[in-house]
């Protein structure tokens, strides 16, 4: 191959076809494709890899990820999903793992079969999770850091990140309100809302890390009815039981009523349980309700307990002039729970914790001073080593995507994101009204989670027949099942309550234009028209 342009002065696009017309050799490609020894037979003098060998395997591997997912991935005319039943997928992609390597052109088909086959969550039809579509810039952070593939734990060996994953955390914190703090990444919110919890018992029990859960008595953890499952997975993770988790009752926008809440914490009290953690949502993960935090704040402060704010989802609204009133009063909350792998498009996955505290808790509550990597005579700051902080030991790099793109967009960019998704989902918003067979869960999505069932014609105006729920229920499941089986578009579902399965719209990416709002329309009518 020719040398690499300088193609950082190129435009993507331009970057994109430079690369395709690269070619390697037929010369080249004896050399890639020759087998190599058998293993364990090579000189021990001589590396075990070939790394020319490889670094070609990989030029042509690069092209296919282009082609197949940052080009085709992303085009409309292009489906969403290619659906294969399992046992036929499992044989398309010939899984199972042998004595003997393959040559490099079947593992290039392998890397084309995966890109084929797997969903494209890049594309602009896709809206079935809390994130969708691709940033360059981030997506090169991440492959700088999969190349690099270095562990955040000390400075010795991550300086870079070490350094870099403290301002980004200081930048985020500043958007909560806090001048100081702590915070860490960690691998996705369910792990965060756990870091929040454990912080949470250890500030009011810290007997906790030595004697466990024998010291302590029943512990009461309060959040709402449609807070994420995590807080059950972390309840019951560190010992403290599911059923002292206490649901908090909602309204119809799927908000917590504080009054049920400090109800709630005197049952707890009247049961013999201790209060220690509220656990509050801004944006809920199915209808992306905000919970009203300065009443919950205040609820907080008299009884002496913790506050989280799970913001994983709605974190990002911090960067809008425009909707960060979602969360007021953020910042009276001791940890926020941040993902901007989700409306920030950082990529999977990126993850963060943030702490009001000033003390050190982090360290305290999980350090175990492992003494082979954390010198206490180490010739810089040992400050510098923040692994203690972290339940984990082998941490892998999640700031550097975020911090890339950030650099390339700046603050102003990421806010206009925001703004844009707020406006299509208005904009959807509209049309739905408009048309015949859409009903909306609710008046208005206080966020970008746009909940809705769609009515086929056979069912209109029959609201009050006895099957009519029963009936309804089966309509969002075979429409889905159309849409992924003839890759059109992907939208999820769920059951709510006392509702029936309705559909969950989900407005993020930067790529969707109003076209897209109208095409998604369409399609929902096109395929459940009939049923």
């Amino acid at each position: 191959m020719s040398q690499l342009p300088r193609f950082w002065n190129l435009g993507w696009s331009s970057f994109i076809d430079w690369w395709s017309n690269q070619k390697v050799s037929e010369q080249d490609y004896v050399t890639t494709t020759a087998p190599s020894q058998p293993y364990g037979q090579q000189h021990l003098n001589e590396p075990l890899l070939d790394h020319r060998a490889g670094q070609r395997f990989l030029t042509e591997a690069f092209k296919v990820i282009l082609e197949e997912v940052l080009c085709k991935g992303i085009d409309v005319n292009e489906k969403v999903c290619e659906w294969r039943e399992p046992e036929e997928l499992a044989t398309l992609l010939d899984l199972e793992l042998r004595e003997n390597g393959e040559q490099q052109h079947q593992l290039l088909q392998r890397v084309r079969d995966v890109a084929k086959y797997s969903v494209k969550t890049n594309h602009p039809r896709f809206f079935n999770q809390l994130f969708a579509g691709v940033d360059y810039h981030a997506l090169t952070g991440r492959f700088l850091t999969e190349a690099l593939n270095t562990s955040q734990y000390t400075y010795e060996v991550a300086p870079v990140f070490v350094l870099m994953e403290d301002e980004v955390l200081s930048k985020l914190r500043s958007l909560v309100g806090w001048a100081q703090g702590d915070g860490i990444f960690c691998p996705g919110g369910t792990v965060s809302n756990m870091y929040a919890m454990n912080l949470a018992r250890y500030r009011a029990f810290p007997e906790v890390k030595l004697k466990g859960q024998w010291a302590l008595p029943r512990l009461a953890v309060f959040t709402s009815q449609e807070s994420h499952y995590s807080v059950m997975k972390a309840a019951a993770f560190q010992g403290i039981g599911t059923e002292n988790v206490f649901k908090v009752k909602v309204d119809d926008r799927g908000c917590m009523i504080t009054d049920d809440l400090s109800e709630k914490i005197e049952l707890a009290k009247s049961q013999g349980a201790v209060p220690f953690l509220v656990h509050a949502t801004s944006g809920t993960t199915v209808q992306g309700a905000f919970d009203p935090l300065e009443p919950i704040a205040d609820i907080c402060d008299r009884q002496g307990l913790w506050m989280h704010v799970d913001a994983a989802w709605g974190g990002s609204v911090l960067f809008s002039k425009e909707h960060r009133h979602l969360m007021r009063g953020v910042e009276r909350a001791d940890s926020v729970t941040w993902n901007p792998h989700k409306m920030m498009l950082t990529g999977l996955q990126c993850s963060a914790i943030l702490l009001k505290d000033t003390t050190d808790l982090l360290k305290r509550c999980h350090s175990a001073d492992a003494t082979y990597l954390f010198q206490q005579d180490k010739f810089y700051d040992m400050s510098l080593d923040t692994g203690d902080k972290s339940i984990q030991c082998g941490r892998k790099v999640d700031c550097l995507k975020l911090w890339l793109m950030w650099k390339a967009v700046g603050s102003q960019g990421l806010e206009e994101r925001v703004d844009r998704a707020f406006a299509h989902t208005r904009y959807l918003v509209e049309k739905m009204k408009k048309r015949e067979g859409f009903q909306l869960i609710g008046k208005q999505p206080e966020f970008v989670n746009v909940c809705f069932w769609f009515i086929p014609a056979s069912l209109r105006g029959k609201e009050n027949s006895p099957d009519y729920q029963d009936r309804l229920s089966k309509v969002a499941p075979v429409i889905k099942e159309r849409m992924i089986k003839q890759g059109t578009m992907m939208v999820g579902y769920q059951p709510q309550g006392g509702r029936v399965n309705f559909f969950r719209m989900i407005v993020i990416s930067p790529q969707l234009s109003y076209k897209d709002m109208t095409f998604f329309l369409d399609e929902i009518e096109r395929l459940g028209n009939n049923l």
